[in-house]
């Protein structure tokens, strides 16, 4: 999936003034699974008006049939792909279905054990075109897991998504506001380097600087992790904990904190220990920051699908820097 570009624009609007961003993503998790619980709850009504019984027969022929994409399968039997990888070494699509028949048929197992021990009676009710109907414990234990699986799997992918199509357009957004050259970074590999990097700084010196870019919270521990294994010169963080700055400190990372903030020094400073030509913030960076932003992303009315690009091409930067324009 893609985020779009009003969201992208207004995470990185947040973390640049070192607020939290979570609340826009959050915001978004609940509005494309309220969108997928009504489209869901729908499917759910009409095929019981056809009198079909919302049984495992029914989940597996609607929502496990084999001509899906193969995350959707896993998904919507409870797993994810990382799972069924970690099982089976592979995430080729009949083993996918067999596993994905595996673990709901256990499920639904369980359900019925449940149903048939509990003094507990749940009906759900559901009214679609003024007609009324009625799902006992076994088919609303059906709906209510399917309905668990799909937010897990929203939430998941909208995370993941959010957090990777806000990578580069933050480092650049932190460029233009520090007037780095467009020759002292990139959005590319070096050639002859496989690996993906987030972004690139280029050195006084000519040199290439790996960026990482994590925007996960100081409570996680793959915080930092990230920066280690992809052999990072600087890290760019939501949050740190003070063991995660020292450990950077340790292995000669460059870092920089966000949230908190009280200004954009810790990247400047960044940029002087690398020997890259920038100024610093003069004024209010939120009275910059819409201009920028506007630049960085791209004209809105051009991108048909409203959905970021980060763009390459030289020629789309005949100023020396994003910020020639406004001056």
């Amino acid at each position: 999936m893609t985020a779009s570009s009003s969201l992208i624009r207004s995470i990185v609007y947040k973390l640049i003034l070192g607020q939290d961003y979570r609340s826009e993503v959050v915001a978004l998790i609940d509005a494309q699974f309220l969108e997928y619980a009504i489209d869901f709850f729908k499917r759910v009504a009409e095929s019981k008006m056809r009198q079909q019984q919302i049984t495992v027969d029914w989940y597996q022929h609607e929502m496990l049939a084999t001509e899906l994409p193969k995350e959707q399968i896993a998904r919507h039997a409870g797993l994810n792909i990382k799972t069924i990888n970690n099982m089976y070494n592979t995430t080729r699509k009949e083993i996918v279905i067999q596993a994905a028949a595996e673990h709901y048929a256990t499920l639904y197992q369980a359900i019925r054990e449940l149903a048939s021990e509990t003094e507990v009676n749940i009906t759900l009710t559901i009214k679609f075109n003024n007609v009324a109907i009625d799902l006992d414990i076994n088919e609303s234990l059906i709906v209510i897991n399917a309905l668990a699986v799909a937010r897990a799997a929203i939430r998941g992918s909208v995370w993941s998504t959010a957090g990777k199509q806000v990578e580069k357009p933050l480092m650049m957004t932190l460029c233009a506001l520090h007037e780095v050259p467009r020759s002292h970074y990139a959005l590319k590999a070096q050639e002859g380097h496989d690996r993906e990097v987030d972004f690139y700084l280029i050195g006084g010196d000519g040199k290439y600087y790996r960026c990482e870019v994590k925007l996960m919270g100081k409570g996680n521990p793959e915080s930092a992790d990230a920066a280690f294994a992809r052999d990072a010169n600087i890290f760019i963080a939501d949050k740190l904990s003070e063991k995660n700055k020292e450990q950077l400190k340790q292995r000669g990372i460059l870092w920089m904190e966000l949230r908190d903030a009280k200004d954009l020094s810790q990247f400047a400073n960044i940029l002087r220990k690398l020997g890259i030509p920038h100024q610093s913030v003069a004024g209010s960076v939120e009275s910059l920051l819409d201009r920028v932003l506007q630049k960085a992303f791209g004209a809105p009315e051009l991108q048909a699908s409203n959905v970021f690009v980060v763009r390459e091409s030289g020629e789309q930067y005949a100023p020396d820097n994003l910020l020639d324009d406004y001056r």
